[in-house]
């Protein structure tokens, strides 16, 4: 017999997408970039959920604060992400941009020509 499964609530998922995103935080603070990515693409699976059955969902009154706050919550995760990820992303930037253009100047003056 097969078993079924109950699908989560929408309060399930935002409380289960908010305790990734603490991990996220975490992640972030370590610069541990690969857990990060792996902890960001379960989100993003869980929000294709909740997007996709939005409108299945019912929320009582007190459900309604309590997935307000949770959201707040993603959001506040968020912005401390991006306050460690964004001078990580500003160094790779640099990084290929001066990466970039060491090849084009090896490119225009045969650098690498062994003239």
């Amino acid at each position: 017999m097969a078993t079924m499964y109950a699908m989560p609530s929408q309060i399930e998922l935002y409380e289960e997408m908010s305790a990734l995103s603490a991990q996220m935080v975490d992640a972030a603070r370590a610069n541990a970039w690969d857990q990060l990515i792996g902890l960001e693409k379960r989100v993003a699976t869980l929000r294709d959920m909740l997007m996709r059955d939005e409108a299945v969902f019912t929320l009582l009154p007190d459900e309604v604060e309590t997935k307000r706050a949770l959201i707040q919550r993603i959001l506040d995760d968020d912005a401390e992400i991006r306050r460690h990820t964004e001078p990580w992303m500003e160094q790779v930037r640099r990084f290929l941009g001066d990466s970039n253009r060491r090849q084009q100047v090896e490119h225009a003056y045969g650098a690498n020509s062994g003239s």
